[in-house]
């Protein structure tokens, strides 16, 4: 296994760690916190780590009709929209928006795993 592909091996996994960790506290919590829109940031930072040193290694042009690639950029842009929307909600947002905030959440997550456990199985075939 190359420097490059551990590397990006581990910061999209670490993507998983704290994006998963904010999206389960918050819906546990029923209520968005600061430190919740913390961990979106994080686990969208290593996520643009992670599939950036993807790209290095990758064989073949970027290819939007890719299935693995469509879904990983629809999964950055939501996870991005995800983020902002949360930090506008704890900065202006009332308290009904941030008790309700995590519906979303859990759907921006499911599309996150899929290109995730896509590039899984990708990986090991």
């Amino acid at each position: 296994m190359s420097l490059l592909l551990l590397f990006s091996t581990v910061t999209i996994t670490l993507a998983l760690v704290f994006y998963s960790w904010g999206i389960w506290a918050e819906r546990i919590a029923k209520y968005l916190k600061p430190w919740h829109v913390k961990m979106f940031w994080t686990g969208f930072t290593f996520d643009v780590i992670g599939t950036t040193a993807m790209h290095f290694i990758a064989t073949q042009p970027f290819n939007l009709l890719d299935w693995h690639t469509l879904t990983g950029q629809l999964a950055l842009w939501l996870m991005l929209a995800h983020a902002i929307w949360a930090q506008k909600t704890i900065k202006s947002g009332t308290n009904e928006q941030r008790v309700k905030f995590h519906t979303y959440s859990i759907a921006v997550w499911l599309v996150w795993l899929v290109p995730y456990i896509g590039g899984m199985v990708l990986g090991m075939s």
